[in-house]
């Protein structure tokens, strides 16, 4: 009883890490496409 609460904790939490990573790598992403683009014009 116990490990499937856990289980379905971590995935709770895996999911909303997933998301805020997907945020944070695509921001960052962004970020260097723009700094790219700003030295090379």
């Amino acid at each position: 009883m116990e490990t499937t609460s856990r289980k379905q904790k971590l995935i709770k939490w895996l999911k909303r890490l997933g998301f805020w990573g997907f945020i944070f790598f695509l921001l960052k992403g962004l970020f260097w496409l723009y700094l790219i683009y700003w030295v090379a014009r």
